[in-house]
């Protein structure tokens, strides 16, 4: 076996589930929702979730006018079917009356608003009292989807700060991943950022030396003791809207 194959074999698994982890995740929350229930896909962009919500009745929401090209600069993915939306409109400002919805999700939308504070309180709005609030966001991204792309991260303290002032009671707030698993994702990066932006790639003695970076940050992410308070994919919240 070549050294290549060998690094293939051997390349551990650490930075690879920041999605998986967090669909499934959301899948879960989803299926809890009463059949039935009215849920709101706010920012729903190419609808990929409304495949875990045949239970539901669901409504797709986004401004629509990301194209897949943007202005090309950081990461874009060259294509985007938003499909069929039920509404197209600011998410500020989305044309429902109050308290028309049972549940509302919003995945990985809030960096890509100008203010997401504006946001969770036009959502807050659209939510009727005990109703279910779903939102993910990065802790930190890089640059994508330009230039719709306004805020690096949300930590935390966002959501315990927005939320209640919106009227949401925080009922789950998970991180995705931690510190370990965070730099194992930039880590894995390297090569195709390098190829984008430098003339040069990483050398087969450097492509080793990532690999057993990589391998130190999966021991130590199995051993982990809460660094996602540092550093992680994002968070995972469930909220509850207050009665009035």
């Amino acid at each position: 076996m070549s050294l290549k194959e060998r690094l293939r074999v051997f390349n551990p698994r650490v930075g690879k589930d920041n999605l998986s982890d967090r669909e499934r995740w959301l899948e879960q929350v989803i299926q809890q929702i009463p059949a039935g229930s009215r849920v709101l896909d706010a920012g729903a962009g190419t609808q990929q979730y409304r495949r875990f919500c045949s239970h539901l009745d669901y409504v797709s929401q986004d401004f629509g006018q990301y194209d897949g090209q943007g202005n090309a600069a950081g990461l874009q993915t060259g294509d985007f079917d938003y499909g069929e939306l039920d509404i197209v409109s600011d998410i500020v400002s989305i044309p429902e009356a109050d308290a028309s919805f049972d549940a509302i999700m919003c995945i990985e939308v809030l960096e890509h608003v100008p203010d997401p504070p504006a946001a969770v309180s036009e959502l807050s709005r659209l939510l009727r009292p005990g109703g279910t609030m779903i939102i993910t966001a990065p802790f930190c991204s890089l640059t994508h989807f330009s230039p719709y792309h306004f805020s690096t991260g949300f930590n935390r303290y966002w959501y315990e700060t927005h939320l209640p002032s919106n009227g949401l009671d925080v009922t789950e707030l998970r991180p995705n991943g931690n510190y370990f698993e965070y730099m194992a994702q930039e880590v894995k990066r390297i090569r195709p950022v390098a190829k984008s932006y430098t003339p040069t790639k990483p050398r087969l003695y450097e492509r080793v030396a990532m690999h057993f970076v990589n391998r130190m940050l999966h021991r130590l992410s199995r051993r982990d003791g809460g660094s996602s308070q540092l550093l992680c994919y994002g968070y995972h919240v469930c909220a509850t809207k207050r009665a009035a």
